[in-house]
């Protein structure tokens, strides 16, 4: 595979400079043309060692305009990133919508470091490709140009360069000692590589592969790729076709309608049982730091269904220090301008402390569904992205809470005329719960394909009986304790 693109191509100084005259004017248009469109640009960078790779970066960044590009290396991992799930540290770097993001080293460099020193098997490597494969795709889907570019040198080339930098006072700081170990290794490196590389070449994402024996070809050839790219990704999308998810049988039982809504508990037992679960739930929550056990607590419901309610009961019980509570509304510019999961990646718990989400992820499959305000190919798609979004949490050792608090339309009626009266409570009613209220057929039958699509083995959902608020601040607590207890043995 590598040995094919070993051309050994020189290109001259004067045929380098005519050409890339040129080529800096068009891509400086094609950039000015993505400006204002929702195509994020990803240019990842990657090879082996000695082939240029930060001198390419260089030339990227004299071609394009800075104002609208950023660049992140990614190399040692800081304590920060460790303390999160993996992919923590790419979604906080993604390139806005109609900007460009190169990515140095980005999410192929440590599973092939890995691989090369026997700290994973191929049939890891190829499970942690197929998610690289997963989260590209996604990308694609909302709308990203992704350039995956690799810069190729042979052994004795690579020898050559790495000498040749490290006799020169001047470049011998840029030799690293990894680097001439990389040298060492460089067979198994190029087995390991060329493994990742077959398993994510796509027909939407393509490898491209570049001879860096000779700079000016090695630049020349890469400017020229991130250009057709850019230019393919302006043309007008084909419209995506969307499969028809098959009906249920009307005689499928409904999962809402099994929930016992009339379960209630008298004022002495709550008060009990709240000091109980709150009292067990403060020590499990510094049990959790301890052991760096992290959790990521979800609250769903229908409008005046005790979220908040149930909310400050779990935080009340816990130092404020050990959890981060989130409430979410509609996106704001900034966060229309990334995939609608960025602002729910960026605040991922830390490693033994609770991040609470009063709405979540699930809106893209509730009210962007039923509001319109997601194409139906999106919303569809995002079952998947949602799963495996929870997957890679519950990876990292997270542990997954979901609760959905179900009431019926008479007791949402009552909560609702109730706020009205209640000075303190009248701004929790607006126009907008009114008109959720006349569709609540349309997001019951979207509760009902959520929880059957995304309640998993690893993430289940937790459904509440919340006509009795007491009632489910119990049941929210109880489940707190008894799954964080189970999860610390």
């Amino acid at each position: 595979m590598f040995e094919a693109v070993e051309q050994d191509r020189k290109i001259s100084k004067k045929e380098f400079e005519e050409a890339q005259t040129q080529l800096h004017h068009d891509l400086l248009q094609a950039q000015f043309a993505l400006k204002d469109t929702r195509h994020p640009v990803i240019i990842i960078i990657d090879g082996v060692v000695g082939a240029g790779k930060g001198e390419v970066v260089h030339w990227l960044n004299e071609w394009l305009d800075p104002r609208g590009m950023d660049t992140h290396a990614f190399w040692d991992s800081s304590d920060e990133e460790d303390a999160r799930p993996r992919y923590w540290q790419f979604w906080r770097r993604l390139p806005e919508r109609g900007c460009i993001g190169i990515l140095f080293g980005s999410w192929y460099a440590r599973p092939i470091s890995q691989r090369v020193h026997g700290e994973i098997k191929d049939a890891d490597l190829e499970r942690k490709m197929k998610r690289v494969k997963f989260f590209e795709n996604m990308l694609i889907e909302d709308g990203a140009c992704i350039i995956k570019l690799w810069f190729h040198l042979s052994k004795s080339t690579q020898k050559e360069r790495l000498t040749t930098l490290d006799a020169n006072p001047k470049t011998r700081r840029r030799v690293l000692t990894s680097d001439w170990e990389h040298h060492k290794l460089y067979e198994k490196y190029s087995d390991a590589s060329e493994r990742a590389l077959k398993l994510t070449h796509t027909e939407r994402a393509p490898w491209h592969l570049i001879d860096a024996t000779d700079w000016r070809h090695r630049e020349l050839t890469t400017g020229q790729i991130v250009l057709q790219a850019m230019r393919d990704r302006l043309k007008p999308a084909t419209p995506t076709k969307v499969v028809a998810a098959p009906k249920s049988p009307d005689s499928k039982k409904s999962v809402l309608a099994g929930i016992d809504l009339t379960q209630r508990i008298g004022g002495g037992a709550y008060k009990e049982k709240l000091a109980e679960y709150q009292s067990r739930l403060n020590e499990l929550a510094w049990r959790a730091r301890d052991k760096k056990v992290s959790c990521a607590a979800v609250f769903e419901g229908w409008d005046a269904a005790g979220k908040g309610g149930a909310i400050r009961r779990v935080t009340r019980s816990m130092d404020p220090r050990l959890f981060h509570l989130y409430s979410f509304a509609a996106p704001t510019k900034e966060e229309l301008a990334q995939h609608y999961l960025w602002r729910f990646w960026r605040v991922a718990p830390k490693d033994g402390k609770m991040t609470v989400y009063d709405r979540s992820w699930y809106g893209r499959v509730l009210v962007e569904r039923v509001e319109g305000f997601a194409r139906e190919d999106e919303w569809r798609r995002a079952y998947d992205e949602i799963n495996e979004f929870e997957n890679q949490l519950v990876d990292h050792g997270t542990l997954v809470f979901k609760f959905w608090l179900q009431i019926d339309r008479d007791e949402q009626m009552a909560r609702f005329k109730a706020r009205e009266k209640i000075a303190h409570k009248r701004h929790k009613i607006t126009d907008e719960d009114w008109r959720n209220r006349e569709k609540w057929d349309a997001y019951e039958h979207a509760v009902e394909e959520m929880i059957e699509r995304t309640s998993t083995k690893r993430a289940p959902w937790t459904l509440v009986a919340a006509n009795q608020k007491k009632f489910a601040r119990i049941q929210v607590l109880k489940t707190f304790c008894d799954q964080l207890e189970k999860r610390l043995k």
